[in-house]
């Protein structure tokens, strides 16, 4: 195999402050989860339909930044450092036009959706107080996208995990303030954690912004320059960036569906995946963060022109990640009472959930290969291509989750089965584009 410059020590040096920024980020997670837990199987399980459709929104955004990083990353490569600067603030000013309208758009359409979609009228009720409160977040998410796509764009990540312990601190605060009414606050059940959570955007959007002002170059960037509106421009940034939104959001409505999907097997089922999910999300901390370490280095390699470099580098990545995900599924299998205990006192829950624990943890390792190359395909700027890998494989995972709930006597750890398939197809699907795909010399 070719050899690449890119050592270990520098992925590492990209990927471990998403990776702690990550793991703070699910302590808001974990705790609402934990919190919630204890207030009852209906207000987890709405949480659960809540919080991914909320996530399915804000991929839209989160796609778009992705989009801007491997743009700014391959200018970083490029030496064209004077032109980052109005790349974020385009970024910026489409990001909070989007969220905008997707917040006065949600606002007017869930009730709606949620009465057409749902089955369990107390859970119905409860998602839609939460979502009340928690789709006001949109805004100040999607301006954090835009600094996060700078910061990954130009490997210098520390930030992102200073940014994340300030939403972490105070999720953890309001979360047990409001929820419970403690500390001489009213009592807002469900609805306190969204709240709590829409306060912990707000603080990391203050912080993203005075952390720029005081410790970048904005110079040396083009920053905050704040030139005219060019549409040009906007549109370039659009060609990279849109596939990559309809890709996150695409993939999150795969997700959505499965909890749908799980709601019609009952609220103690639902309730049983949230916590799954919790869990879930905590072992794809070490995945996130090398997947923005692949996008940023594959998109530096072939700005610098070294494109036999790439597949030697996102190998190198992979094996990192799956060193990181092994530790956290050995954890997960050597007790996995306590970990399911940390999300929840119910001893019926705890035992129900184990095997689908079991199910995730297999997942995982799949999980891990499969977003390596896929994050691969998106760093090289074929970002239509990575959408059309994310389209067919969300449509497969779709259908195998209703064929699923929908077999005589299923269980609900069956369900959790697409997880492992899901990963199988996607690797498989990136890497033969990595090692075949005519990409080497893709201009964005």
């Amino acid at each position: 195999m070719l050899k690449t410059s890119i050592t270990y020590k520098r992925i590492w040096k990209i990927a471990y402050p998403i990776i702690l920024g990550s793991i703070v980020q699910n302590i808001i997670s974990v705790t609402d989860t934990a919190f919630l837990g204890r207030v009852g199987e209906v207000e987890l399980g709405a949480a659960a339909i809540g919080g991914v459709f909320y996530l399915t929104l804000i991929m839209l955004g989160f796609g778009f930044s992705v989009g801007t990083q491997i743009i700014v990353a391959r200018r970083y490569g490029e030496n064209k450092h004077n032109e980052i600067g109005i790349i974020i603030e385009h970024s910026h000013y489409f990001l909070i036009l989007l969220a905008i309208i997707l917040v006065v758009a949600m606002k007017s359409a869930m009730p709606f959706i949620f009465d057409k979609v749902l089955e369990s009228e107390q859970v119905k009720v409860a998602t839609q107080e939460y979502l009340n409160y928690r789709i006001l977040g949109l805004l100040f998410a999607c301006i954090n996208f835009g600094f996060r796509a700078f910061y990954i764009g130009i490997a210098r990540t520390k930030v992102i995990t200073w940014t994340t312990i300030f939403m972490a601190f105070t999720n953890v605060f309001f979360d047990y303030a409001l929820i419970f009414g403690n500390f001489g606050f009213a009592e807002y059940g469900i609805a306190g954690a969204a709240i709590a959570s829409v306060i912990a955007e707000i603080i990391a959007c203050i912080f993203f912004i005075f952390y720029t002002i005081k410790f970048i170059d904005t110079k040396y960037f083009g920053l905050f320059k704040f030139k005219r509106f060019n549409f040009a421009l906007l549109k370039r940034i659009l060609t990279v960036a849109l596939p990559m939104m309809m890709q996150n959001f695409i993939s999150f409505t795969g997700w959505f569906f499965f909890f749908l999907f799980v709601e019609k097997m009952g609220e103690h089922s639902l309730a049983i995946s949230n916590v799954i999910r919790s869990i879930y999300v905590v072992m794809l901390i070490p995945i996130w963060g090398f997947t923005s370490a692949t996008n940023t280095l594959v998109s530096f390699l072939i700005g610098r022109e070294r494109t036999r470099e790439v597949i030697p580098v996102v190998i190198k990545i992979l094996k990192l990640c799956i060193l990181g995900v092994l530790g956290l599924v050995l954890v997960n299998l050597t007790i996995p009472e306590k970990v399911l205990s940390i999300y929840t006192n119910n001893t019926l829950l705890i035992q129900d959930s184990l095997p689908a624990l079991y199910v995730v943890s297999i997942a995982a390792i799949f999980l891990t290969t499969g977003f390596v190359f896929f994050s691969g395909v998106s760093g090289t700027g074929m970002t239509k291509v990575s959408f059309m890998i994310e389209t067919i494989v969300i449509v497969l995972y779709i259908l195998i989750t209703y064929l699923l709930v929908n077999l005589e006597n299923s269980r609900v750890e069956w369900v959790w089965c697409v997880e492992i398939v899901y990963g199988l197809i996607i690797g498989l699907l990136s890497y033969l584009y990595l090692k075949f795909g005519n990409w080497k010399y893709k201009r964005i």
